[in-house]
């Protein structure tokens, strides 16, 4: 039984290819929609598979065998025709004799048998030389006609076997013709999936998305099982809110802001404070470590004076002891810290030394969502050792591309707990949920 599968747009066609290839005694065993195969089928409409059967014909070997057969009946009657008219001409001979020798040996009769055979004797001589030559020719004929036979015989055995190797041959060409067209269409489509392999990698190079990320956003799209075909974009956003990982608990307890300089850590953490205090209505205290930069004392200390919570100064690890000691009544304790360069490994060791006497509940990486790409998995990576479980990304307001955001969640693989739209303190803070950070990464929400 031969058992073929078709990809048709329609019944119609699955119907007109099955007919033609197959045959009008094909059946069909069963049809199906299902999705061209490759990263160009996710995005195309489904397809009908078509599979059909039909049972191997063996009428032509038949009408072979009965076409040959019958040939060869006919070749071996004609063989037997010839043999007995030789029998035939030979009795019909050895008859002739027999009789001449029964006539009585009277000299009358042999004198006129004598006279008359003298008289015919040129008639008759003449009369055996032809019938001698049409003997010969007979004889020849026939013997003729038994080789054609014998080699009739020996071509039968010949065509069939050429007829059984015809049939190997034409059984090889039809697997090679499948395997050809099976080839070409893997080219095909290798060739498709590679054109829009470039095309989403423009398309995600146009979204500031890393390029050492782009290879596993496109596997990630092209490993997609939904159920309906997805547009570009919404395989994008699947593909984003499904890496990115959001936190949204509240914060309670010791809470430290660790990050690069320039950053923005001293207005976060301000925002938080505002936050906490005028809107969950938490007791929040403030503590700094950042004793480096000019006003940023003075910045905090502001802030701490008009929402009226509780601010420390601590320069040494006695000084961070003594400040948590002292704000035990609060509900939030936020600590800001030095901004560091994740390259110097001395200035990192010193901070987390305060950090590790701070004994904080949560650590929050700051980095700004301006952090060139070739920088971000620098900075994560020489800060990990404060073991950060948090990530706050600010400075969204100061770009007009947001792929950083999937840069900076994907790399550290940590929840982004805020994100920060302006210089407005408290208000210009925020819990994103994945929804919208994949809103800001295509473009579909721009801050002014």
């Amino acid at each position: 039984m031969i058992i073929k599968k078709y990809l048709v747009a329609n019944m119609n066609e699955g119907l007109t290819r099955i007919r033609y290839e197959l045959g009008k005694d094909a059946i069909i065993i069963s049809q199906r929609k299902v999705r061209k195969p490759g990263f160009k089928g996710l995005f195309s409409k489904k397809v009908i598979e078509v599979t059909a059967a039909i049972e191997n014909s063996q009428s032509d070997d038949n009408s072979s065998s009965n076409k040959y057969s019958s040939k060869y009946n006919k070749r071996d009657e004609e063989f037997q025709n010839s043999l007995e008219s030789i029998k035939k001409l030979m009795q019909d001979e050895v008859s002739v004799s027999k009789e001449l020798r029964e006539i009585p040996n009277a000299d009358t009769i042999r004198d006129k048998i004598l006279e008359h055979n003298a008289n015919l004797e040129k008639e008759a001589s003449s009369n055996n030389r032809y019938e001698e030559t049409i003997n010969k020719q007979e004889i020849k004929s026939s013997s003729i006609k038994m080789e054609n036979s014998i080699k009739e015989k020996n071509d039968i055995d010949y065509i069939d076997k050429v007829i059984n190797n015809d049939a190997n041959i034409e059984s090889i060409h039809k697997e090679v013709n499948e395997l050809k067209s099976l080839l070409s269409k893997v080219i095909k489509n290798t060739s498709n999936e590679d054109v829009s392999a470039n095309f989403m990698k423009e398309r995600l190079k146009s979204l500031d998305i890393d390029e050492e990320l782009q290879d596993g956003v496109i596997e990630s799209i092209d490993n997609m099982n939904s159920g309906e075909t997805l547009n570009e974009v919404e395989a994008l956003r699947e593909v984003f809110e499904r890496d990115i990982l959001v936190s949204t608990k509240s914060l309670s307890g010791r809470v430290v802001l660790v990050g690069p300089t320039g950053v923005g850590k001293t207005t976060t953490i301000a925002k938080l404070a505002g936050r906490l205090a005028l809107i969950e209505k938490k007791r929040v205290g403030l503590i700094t470590v950042d004793t480096y930069r000019i006003g940023a004392i003075e910045q905090l200390k502001t802030y701490a004076e008009i929402m009226n919570i509780p601010f420390k100064v601590v320069i040494t690890m006695k000084e961070m002891e003594d400040a948590i000691e002292a704000m035990n009544n609060c509900d939030v304790v936020l600590i800001d810290t030095t901004g560091r360069s994740s390259k110097n490994a001395m200035q990192i060791s010193e901070l987390r030394a305060f950090v590790q006497k701070a004994n904080p509940d949560h650590v929050n990486m700051v980095i700004s969502a301006t952090t060139k790409n070739s920088d971000i998995k620098s900075i994560l990576t020489g800060y990990s050792g404060l073991e950060y479980d948090n990530i706050i990304i600010t400075k969204l307001d100061e770009t007009t591309v947001y792929g950083s955001l999937y840069n900076i969640a994907k790399i550290a693989n940590k929840p982004v707990s805020f994100v920060t739209i302006g210089q407005n303190v408290p208000d210009d803070i925020m819990v994103p949920t994945k929804e919208e950070i994949a809103n800001f990464i295509l473009g579909e929400e721009i801050l002014c």
